[in-house]
């Protein structure tokens, strides 16, 4: 049994005697048991960026990334504010959250005002999920295009000088308690308010005086954190923990199972993934695939996203270049003649070809025979070639395709049986 893992930890101004007793004695009522706890303080978290790598897609835009690595969408950005994209990058007016404050002169909260004000004047525009920006002026300074200012003052809360978040490293087992009734019922929803009244948010909101909070817990300081899933709960350790996958105890389960390491390190970015069909996949950020799974159902599903692979597009050829013993051949056809049998066996044979050349198709369905007519278009997929008596025969068996060709997919000019003809000779159909 493969114990579901998660990383817990109570926001800086959360950070109190009292709130720690309540998490102790919340995940001893509820089998919960603490593997690892710790302070991690401010000065930390700023040298390191932990609190942007945590946030990163939000954070990336405001101080990982400078803007001439973002995927700016220029058509978006021109129509809020009627400039190139690449001139305002060439002229140095693009600039990140962190470097926005530098330039304008401003602390986290004067940028955030900013932001605000420039959300009321309709000087903001939404690039993509989590991805806005603005355009900022102030005492003559600018005008900026600045991405993700409203990063800075949740950024503001947890490198404040003194403060730092609380941690825990906490495991059960999936068959007492599964993730999301740890999510809803443990830890509580986003909003205090909406939590019960035996979670942490849910205690918090009810006691915040006793608990000596400084003020009462919301939606936006909702004390605590906690991992969305086991993976999630894996990058989260190496994020905060600098811990590595394969001294992970459910990290190393992970490897194990068979998932790359270079797909871990690529998934803590929470990038979007395919998966499912393989002509009409679902497309979804990893995180919120796997949110509230337990660890198999977790790992299980990694396995089979890590597995995945697109649906190559099939390349199509000409029928004038076939060689002797190819395989997995791909072509349109127009069909000169109709299905006839071959006499002492239960295979038909049609003779098609294109501009480039003719040649015999072995067939043996019903339903393939229906499809080949004379003058009928057709589409023949992962078929190949046997030679007979010297001559070429082009095999459409059970794991080839022969269907109609659909309308309007390829233009096959007059097919000449005198010209190129790969099965001529005394097997030649008559």
């Amino acid at each position: 049994m493969v114990l579901n893992s998660a990383f817990v930890f109570l926001k800086p101004l959360a950070v109190t005697d009292k709130m720690k007793e309540l998490v102790k004695k919340t995940f001893e009522e509820k089998s919960i048991k603490i593997v690892k706890e710790g302070r991690i303080d401010a000065a930390d978290i700023d040298k390191k960026q932990l609190i942007d790598k945590h946030y990163y897609a939000i954070a990336s835009k405001a101080t990982l990334l400078t803007p001439d690595k973002l995927n700016v969408p220029a058509d978006k950005f021109k129509e809020q504010f009627g400039l190139e994209w690449a001139d305002v990058l060439k002229d140095g007016k693009a600039l990140n959250a962190k470097d926005a404050c530098d330039k304008l002169g401003v602390d986290a909260d004067g940028l955030n005002e900013m932001w605000g004000a420039a959300k009321k004047s309709k000087n903001l525009v939404k690039l993509g999920g989590g991805f806005y920006c603005a355009k900022l002026e102030k005492d003559g300074k600018g005008p900026f295009y600045a991405f993700n200012g409203f990063f800075m003052t949740m950024r503001a809360g947890f490198v404040k000088e003194g403060t730092g978040i609380y941690y825990y490293v906490v495991e059960w087992d999936s068959k007492d308690l599964a993730w999301s009734d740890f999510r809803g019922k443990v830890l509580g929803p986003t909003d205090p308010a909406e939590a019960p009244k035996d979670s942490l948010r849910g205690a918090a909101l009810a006691d915040w005086k006793g608990l000596e909070l400084p003020s009462e817990p919301n939606t936006g300081e909702n004390c605590c954190h906690a991992s969305a899933s086991p993976f999630e709960g894996l990058c989260e350790r190496m994020n905060w923990l600098g811990y590595k996958a394969d001294r992970d105890q459910w990290g190393k389960v992970l490897l194990n199972a068979g998932v790359r390491p270079k797909t871990i390190k690529e998934w803590s970015l929470d990038p979007s993934v395919s998966y499912g069909s393989t002509l009409n996949p679902t497309v979804k950020s990893i995180w919120d695939t796997l949110e509230d799974m337990d660890s198999q159902d977790c790992i299980d599903k990694c396995l089979e996203i890590d597995a995945w692979r697109p649906l190559r597009k099939a390349k199509f050829g000409k029928v004038g270049k076939i060689k002797p013993e190819q395989k997995g051949l791909n072509f349109y056809m127009k069909c000169v003649k109709g299905a006839e049998a071959v006499e002492g066996t239960d295979a038909k044979e049609v003779f098609a070809g294109d501009e480039s050349g003719s040649v015999v198709l072995s067939i043996r369905s019903e339903a393939q025979e229906s499809v080949c007519k004379a003058g009928a278009l057709i589409r023949v997929q992962n078929a190949h070639v046997r030679m007979i008596k010297g001559h070429i025969r082009l095999i459409v068996d059970k794991w080839a395709v022969l269907k109609a060709a659909d309308a309007g997919s390829c233009e096959i000019g007059e097919v000449d049986e005198k010209i190129n003809s790969l099965s001529a000779g005394e097997d030649e159909l008559r």
